[in-house]
């Protein structure tokens, strides 16, 4: 059963299927989402773990649902150039599906996001080891990391719309990471249908932290198909260029003249399959050195248009890097909503964070570095706003 907020109830209305509604909210709701295996409290009873979904409206009508495993997002409907709507986010409709395993569907990775070589790092004179699931190298924080954990949840109503902060706290040595780290985010979804994703962490010792949000677009419809068509345009002239295993060399090289130039809008598949990888995995999988660089407050990163539904996704963020990933990866096995079967390139990601294997990479201290030490907080916020061709 549904339960909605009682200050709110009167506020919320769910978008129809055929035609949007008449402009209501902003508003979010609640509901049961399934269980996770019960835990043990310090009791050595069996605790139980509940899942919550939440769904935040605007006075738009665009609906974002979230829920507190993993702070995945799980939903996003937008409507086109038309007023039609469709959910634009690759993902599952239940609980189970998620916990079979999928590749980071609208997840938050951490503690450190993207690779790190060998699953190794030195800090302070200390070695580390984490685990490496991602070939040779770590991943996204490790076998289990932010996306597999059960977050804190409390919705709210802010001055600029509705949203709900998740707080984690990871414990020293978990997936091999040093320190107590405590992480808050956050989902606010504005009335200038911007999606404000938010981030603050702290530790006790020092200890590395790149957290980056991983929802895979599609803005013709998550089950549209491929993305290829899409055109895309990034406010970066450089990217990082990496070995077989995905891992940058360390150097920083213009993109003018290759594959990778997006400094002028292009379709996606224009030059996909001379982007590299091991075949069958080829396409984009790699990071575009921001102009700006990092920043106190977002700055615009990238633009991706859909020429026939006519819909827009911006990303602003205050990160120095943005992670593009062409779903090079999918191969059908991922059922998602509605029985959708998510093929290779059926969703992009723009992953905005520090650059990939900065803790091994010394020459990128002062423009990405993702060592942090008690007393100081971690901060990134990206926006990611929705629109339609003027």
């Amino acid at each position: 059963m549904r339960r909605v907020l009682p200050a709110l109830a009167l506020a919320f209305a769910p978008l129809a299927a055929a035609q949007p509604p008449a402009k209501v909210g902003p508003a979010f709701e609640q509901e049961p989402f399934g269980k996770l295996p019960p835990r043990k409290d310090k009791k050595g009873k069996d605790e139980p773990q509940l899942v919550t979904r939440y769904t935040l409206v605007n006075r738009n009508n665009v609906v974002v649902k979230c829920m507190d495993y993993g702070a995945i997002v799980t939903e996003v409907r937008v409507p086109d150039k038309n007023g039609k709507v469709a959910d634009v986010v690759l993902g599952f409709d239940t609980l189970d599906d998620y916990l079979k395993g999928h590749p980071f569907f609208g997840a938050n990775a951490g503690r450190c996001a993207n690779r790190i070589a060998g699953g190794k790092f030195t800090l302070d004179g200390k070695e580390y080891t984490l685990a490496t699931n991602n070939g040779p190298n770590h991943l996204h924080g490790g076998k289990e990391g932010f996306d597999k954990k059960l977050w804190k949840s409390e919705p709210f109503l802010g001055a600029t719309g509705p949203g709900v902060k998740f707080t984690y706290t990871s414990p020293d040595g978990e997936e091999g990471y040093p320190g107590n780290l405590s992480v808050t985010m956050s989902y606010t979804l504005t009335d200038n249908n911007e999606l404000v994703v938010d981030y603050r962490a702290t530790t006790d010792k020092p200890t590395i932290c790149n957290l980056a949000h991983h929802s895979y677009f599609n803005l013709a419809g998550h089950n549209s198909g491929d993305i290829l068509g899409h055109e895309a345009e990034f406010a970066a002239k450089n990217f990082t260029p990496t070995d077989d295993t995905l891992i940058p060399t360390g150097k920083v090289e213009p993109a003018a003249g290759t594959p990778f130039d997006f400094t002028k809008r292009k379709a996606i598949g224009v030059d996909l399959k001379k982007a590299g990888g091991k075949p069958p995995a080829v396409g984009y999988d790699l990071n575009y050195v921001l102009d700006k660089g990092q920043t106190a407050r977002p700055e615009f990163a990238a633009r991706v248009t859909e020429p026939k539904s006519g819909r827009v996704l911006e990303v602003y963020t205050t990160e120095p890097g943005l992670q593009f990933y062409t779903g090079n990866f999918l191969d059908g096995s991922n059922v998602g909503k509605g029985g959708a079967k998510y093929g290779q390139y059926g969703g992009f990601c723009l992953e905005a964070q520090k650059f990939p294997d900065s803790v091994n990479k010394p020459e990128w201290k002062d423009r990405s570095n993702v060592v942090l030490r008690p007393g100081e907080t971690y901060k990134q916020t990206t926006v990611y706003t929705f629109d339609v061709v003027k």
